[in-house]
């Protein structure tokens, strides 16, 4: 397979297996450079200070930083003056955080009964963790899974240690990868089927309050093992859409991994390295994500540092070798779409610096995003290919990036669609809405029909369900 990396002004991707030693895509170091200082001292960062270098960073292409108060989540949307006319927005409205924040506490049960599971039911239970959750966020060792699978059928001990919580979490995520697989390719659910899902509910319910109780071992160590048991608590929040939770577990994640990637422990195996690695850019990922909704919530810092974080290496994480290419393969297209979202966001949307108002810039910048995105596209592997039209993806993976893709589009577009709709006369010739040019008409239709595209493409993907539920609602 040609292993070599295509670049384009500032996107990055990639067209073969994991690399080991150093990475194909932009700004990431090799994993020597990442390892080189072995002592008390931290890692040396690059970083930025001044006026120049905050604006160099801002109107980069290359930044992938998401900073907080950005202008393009879906409620400044819906603060524009085009829909005034609807008087529930505006008399009876409570922002998305009030809404959230006035949930009922999620219960904890006092006493646990563990539910009771064959070896059968284990190695089923596992095995949609491995496929589903271990997938598309994988960051657990087959080391890992056989140690869950060997804890969980000797019988979960009262001992409160970060192995029991992470197998306790595994299976709690497992019996969630039960309740939402497939669930995109029916039309219908049986009432079997309905009465299979609830109680694998109910069975990652318990598993989940059993983990929770011992959470706590989680935050009083600075290890891997403890970052990945913060992860999976937060993985699980999202699968209960909770998300004011999941971004509180999520943001603790991401402390213990730039701490851990900061100051390197002496004893730190490959295994421990790369699991904190991949920990990281899954935090990287899902911060994000809500912080493009939740735009007032404060930032781990994750993003500022992602630019010196070597991308995922050789990780043994599926026992089917093809399975654990594709994984990884699939991780990075995530990754870099991820990055290429928060560029998008950072250059249109930003508060004071972002282009999306200022018609003698957004037609250069959306150009060249555009630019980046058709790259995203053109250098995905086979596997993840899609077309753009409303036919039934490959498979999951594929549907969930084309929906990324449309979600993308749109928001690259979307300066378009906000100057047509103000009727003002923009900084040159082609932008003017009483006479918009043939280009402009195209790119306000551009907007919308990657809207209209992404709601008919809507699917219950498995990954869309468990983990973005919440946000997919918003987007």
């Amino acid at each position: 397979m040609d292993q070599r990396p295509a670049r384009s002004s500032g996107a990055e991707f990639y067209l073969g297996p994991v690399p080991t030693s150093s990475s194909p895509y932009l700004d990431s170091p090799s994993v020597t450079e990442a390892e080189s200082a072995r002592t008390s001292q931290p890692i040396s960062r690059t970083s930025t200070s001044g006026n120049d270098a905050r604006q160099d960073k801002a109107s980069s292409f290359e930044n992938a930083v998401l900073d907080s108060m950005h202008t393009s989540t879906t409620e400044s949307v819906l603060s524009w003056h085009h829909f005034d006319s609807f008087q529930s927005l505006r008399n009876d409205y409570s922002s998305i955080f009030q809404l959230e924040q006035s949930r009922p506490s999620l219960s904890i049960k006092q006493s646990t009964v563990y539910p009771y599971v064959t070896s059968e039911d284990v190695d089923s239970i596992l095995d949609s963790f491995e496929h589903n959750v271990n997938f598309w966020y994988p960051t657990m060792s087959r080391c890992q899974i056989e140690r869950t699978r060997s804890l969980i059928n000797s019988g979960v001990t009262l001992e409160d240690s970060i192995d029991v919580c992470v197998a306790l979490l595994a299976m709690a995520l497992g019996c969630a990868s039960q309740v939402t697989t497939d669930m995109e390719k029916a039309n219908s659910v049986s009432e079997q089927d309905t009465r299979r899902r609830i109680s694998r509910r109910q069975m990652g319910d318990v598993y989940f309050n059993a983990a929770l109780k011992r959470a706590y071992v989680a935050h009083l160590g600075v290890t891997s093992l403890s970052a990945q048991c913060l992860f999976y608590v937060g993985l699980y929040f999202a699968f209960l859409a909770r998300p004011l939770q999941a971004w509180e577990y999520i943001g603790a994640t991401a402390a213990k991994c730039m701490m851990l990637l900061s100051y390197p422990p002496n004893h730190e195996t490959h295994e421990d390295k790369e699991r904190t690695r991949r920990i990281f850019w899954s935090c990287y990922i899902l911060e994000s994500d809500y912080i493009a909704e939740l735009s007032a919530s404060p930032v781990s810092g994750i993003s500022r540092m992602e630019s010196s974080i070597p991308l995922p290496g050789a990780y043994n994480t599926h026992f089917a070798a093809a399975e654990e290419e594709q994984s990884s393969l699939y991780f990075l297209a995530c990754i870099s779409m991820r990055r290429l979202l928060n560029r998008v966001h950072q250059l249109l949307y930003a508060q004071g610096t972002g282009a999306a108002l200022d018609t003698t810039r957004f037609p250069y910048i959306v150009a060249e995003l555009q630019h980046q995105l058709d790259e995203w596209r053109n250098f995905l592997p086979p596997a993840f290919q899609f077309t753009i039209d409303t036919q039934p993806a490959a498979n999951a993976a594929s549907g969930f990036l084309r929906q990324r893709y449309l979600t993308c589009r749109s928001v690259i577009y979307r300066p378009y669609l906000m100057w047509l709709l103000s009727g003002s006369r923009g900084g040159n010739d082609d932008l003017s809405a009483s006479t918009p040019s043939q280009e402009a008409r195209k790119n306000c239709k551009a907007c919308l029909d990657a809207c209209l595209m992404h709601i008919l493409n809507l699917r219950g993907f498995s990954q869309t369900v468990l983990v973005d539920s919440w946000i997919c609602s918003l987007s």
